[in-house]
Protein backbone atom coordinates (compact mmCIF):
# COMPACT_ATOMS: atom_id res chain seq x y z
CA UNK A 1 0.00 0.00 0.00
CA UNK A 2 2.77 2.21 0.69
CA UNK A 3 4.62 1.75 -2.37
CA UNK A 4 1.50 2.33 -4.07
CA UNK A 5 0.91 5.68 -2.61
CA UNK A 6 5.02 6.72 -3.25
CA UNK A 7 3.42 5.87 -7.31
CA UNK A 8 0.66 7.49 -6.93
CA UNK A 9 2.35 10.78 -5.66
CA UNK A 10 4.71 10.75 -8.06
CA UNK A 11 2.67 10.28 -10.88
CA UNK A 12 0.19 13.24 -9.59
CA UNK A 13 3.97 15.13 -9.41
CA UNK A 14 5.07 14.08 -12.92
CA UNK A 15 2.00 15.34 -14.63
CA UNK A 16 1.57 18.65 -13.03
CA UNK A 17 5.75 19.46 -13.78
CA UNK A 18 5.11 18.95 -17.43
CA UNK A 19 7.32 21.07 -18.95
CA UNK A 20 5.72 23.63 -21.57
CA UNK A 21 7.64 24.43 -24.79
CA UNK A 22 9.96 22.01 -26.77
CA UNK A 23 13.34 21.40 -26.97
CA UNK A 24 14.87 18.74 -29.59
CA UNK A 25 17.81 18.31 -27.75
CA UNK A 26 15.92 17.17 -24.35
CA UNK A 27 13.10 15.47 -26.20
CA UNK A 28 14.28 14.56 -29.50
CA UNK A 29 13.64 15.33 -33.46
CA UNK A 30 10.28 17.09 -33.81
CA UNK A 31 7.95 15.65 -36.72
CA UNK A 32 9.44 16.26 -40.58
CA UNK A 33 5.56 15.27 -41.65
CA UNK A 34 2.95 17.83 -42.07
CA UNK A 35 0.60 15.40 -41.56
CA UNK A 36 1.77 14.34 -38.39
CA UNK A 37 2.92 17.15 -36.29
CA UNK A 38 4.08 17.22 -33.05
CA UNK A 39 1.98 18.08 -30.26
CA UNK A 40 3.52 21.17 -28.21
CA UNK A 41 2.60 21.98 -25.03
CA UNK A 42 2.00 25.73 -24.11
CA UNK A 43 1.12 27.70 -21.16
CA UNK A 44 0.92 31.07 -20.01
CA UNK A 45 3.59 33.08 -20.17
CA UNK A 46 7.16 32.41 -22.34
CA UNK A 47 7.37 29.31 -24.14
CA UNK A 48 10.56 28.08 -25.87
CA UNK A 49 10.69 26.03 -28.90
CA UNK A 50 14.12 25.20 -29.98
CA UNK A 51 15.41 22.64 -32.79
CA UNK A 52 17.98 22.12 -35.99
CA UNK A 53 16.71 22.50 -39.56
CA UNK A 54 18.77 23.03 -42.70
CA UNK A 55 19.78 21.07 -45.79
CA UNK A 56 22.59 18.02 -45.30
CA UNK A 57 23.66 15.34 -47.81
CA UNK A 58 20.32 16.26 -50.00
CA UNK A 59 17.56 15.96 -46.91
CA UNK A 60 16.18 18.55 -46.17
CA UNK A 61 15.20 18.62 -42.08
CA UNK A 62 11.61 20.48 -42.03
CA UNK A 63 10.20 20.93 -38.50
CA UNK A 64 6.22 20.79 -37.92
CA UNK A 65 4.46 20.95 -34.70
CA UNK A 66 0.92 21.41 -33.69
CA UNK A 67 0.11 23.83 -30.38
CA UNK A 68 -3.55 24.14 -28.93
CA UNK A 69 -4.40 27.72 -27.54
CA UNK A 70 -7.16 27.35 -24.66
CA UNK A 71 -10.54 29.56 -24.32
CA UNK A 72 -9.69 32.38 -22.54
CA UNK A 73 -6.25 32.45 -23.89
CA UNK A 74 -4.18 33.68 -26.67
CA UNK A 75 -0.90 33.42 -28.64
CA UNK A 76 0.19 36.97 -28.22
CA UNK A 77 3.96 37.00 -29.88
CA UNK A 78 6.30 34.84 -31.35
CA UNK A 79 9.88 35.99 -30.55
CA UNK A 80 13.02 35.23 -32.90
CA UNK A 81 15.55 34.72 -30.35
CA UNK A 82 19.23 35.78 -31.29
CA UNK A 83 20.37 31.77 -30.95
CA UNK A 84 18.56 31.28 -33.81
CA UNK A 85 20.99 30.43 -37.18
CA UNK A 86 19.99 31.48 -40.75
CA UNK A 87 21.75 29.34 -43.48
CA UNK A 88 22.28 32.22 -46.22
CA UNK A 89 20.09 34.82 -46.19
CA UNK A 90 15.99 33.76 -44.89
CA UNK A 91 14.48 31.02 -43.14
CA UNK A 92 10.60 29.77 -43.26
CA UNK A 93 7.96 29.48 -40.70
CA UNK A 94 4.25 28.71 -41.77
CA UNK A 95 1.13 28.42 -39.42
CA UNK A 96 -1.83 26.62 -40.88
CA UNK A 97 -5.14 26.14 -38.65
CA UNK A 98 -6.06 22.85 -37.54
CA UNK A 99 -4.19 19.97 -36.73
CA UNK A 100 -2.08 19.58 -39.70
CA UNK A 101 0.23 20.87 -42.20
CA UNK A 102 -1.70 20.09 -45.81
CA UNK A 103 0.68 22.59 -47.94
CA UNK A 104 3.51 20.37 -49.94
CA UNK A 105 6.53 21.71 -49.04
CA UNK A 106 7.54 21.99 -52.55
CA UNK A 107 5.84 22.98 -55.27
CA UNK A 108 2.54 24.20 -52.60
CA UNK A 109 0.70 27.74 -52.55
CA UNK A 110 0.72 29.48 -50.06
CA UNK A 111 -3.30 30.13 -50.44
CA UNK A 112 -4.16 27.29 -47.37
CA UNK A 113 -2.02 28.90 -45.17
CA UNK A 114 -2.97 30.99 -42.17
CA UNK A 115 0.72 33.34 -42.74
CA UNK A 116 3.87 32.28 -43.09
CA UNK A 117 6.97 34.56 -42.98
CA UNK A 118 10.69 34.30 -44.21
CA UNK A 119 12.79 35.77 -41.42
CA UNK A 120 16.85 36.37 -41.11
CA UNK A 121 19.25 37.51 -38.33
CA UNK A 122 17.86 40.95 -38.31
CA UNK A 123 14.73 40.24 -37.22
CA UNK A 124 16.44 38.78 -33.29
CA UNK A 125 14.98 39.69 -30.48
CA UNK A 126 11.66 40.90 -32.91
CA UNK A 127 8.28 39.94 -32.72
CA UNK A 128 7.93 37.74 -35.97
CA UNK A 129 3.85 36.74 -35.46
CA UNK A 130 2.26 40.09 -37.46
CA UNK A 131 4.51 39.35 -40.08
CA UNK A 132 3.52 36.22 -40.63
CA UNK A 133 -0.31 37.35 -40.64
CA UNK A 134 1.18 39.43 -43.81
CA UNK A 135 2.41 36.35 -45.86
CA UNK A 136 1.71 37.06 -49.24
CA UNK A 137 -1.15 35.01 -50.92
CA UNK A 138 -1.82 32.84 -47.45
CA UNK A 139 -5.14 33.78 -45.39
CA UNK A 140 -3.64 36.38 -42.91
CA UNK A 141 -4.76 37.58 -39.95
CA UNK A 142 -4.14 40.32 -37.26
CA UNK A 143 -2.46 39.20 -33.70
CA UNK A 144 -3.05 37.83 -31.54
CA UNK A 145 -4.09 34.13 -32.19
CA UNK A 146 -6.84 33.12 -30.46
CA UNK A 147 -8.47 29.55 -28.85
CA UNK A 148 -7.96 27.10 -31.57
CA UNK A 149 -5.52 24.34 -32.82
CA UNK A 150 -2.58 25.60 -34.93
CA UNK A 151 0.06 23.81 -37.01
CA UNK A 152 3.53 25.42 -37.49
CA UNK A 153 6.13 24.32 -40.35
CA UNK A 154 9.95 25.94 -39.74
CA UNK A 155 11.79 25.45 -42.85
CA UNK A 156 15.88 26.59 -43.67
CA UNK A 157 16.60 25.22 -46.96
CA UNK A 158 20.19 26.38 -47.11
CA UNK A 159 23.14 23.61 -46.90
CA UNK A 160 23.64 23.59 -43.59
CA UNK A 161 23.43 22.02 -39.56
CA UNK A 162 21.78 25.47 -38.33
CA UNK A 163 19.28 25.82 -35.02
CA UNK A 164 16.38 27.63 -34.46
CA UNK A 165 15.13 29.16 -30.77
CA UNK A 166 11.52 30.82 -30.95
CA UNK A 167 9.70 32.15 -27.78
CA UNK A 168 6.14 31.91 -28.36
CA UNK A 169 4.37 33.95 -25.43
CA UNK A 170 0.79 33.30 -24.73
CA UNK A 171 -1.26 35.49 -22.24
CA UNK A 172 -4.59 35.64 -20.87
CA UNK A 173 -7.17 36.80 -23.96
CA UNK A 174 -8.39 40.38 -24.65
CA UNK A 175 -11.75 41.02 -25.35
CA UNK A 176 -13.61 37.73 -24.98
Amino acid sequence: MRAMYFWLAASLFSTSAMAAGYSEKKSGDLSNSGATPTAVKLKLGNNVISGKYGTKSGTTDRDYFTIKIPAGQQLSAIILEPETQVGINVSFIGIQKGKQVTVPPVGGSPEDLLGYALYGTSDEGKDILPAIGQGSGSKGFVPPLGAGTYSFWVQETATCDCQYKFTFVMSAATGE
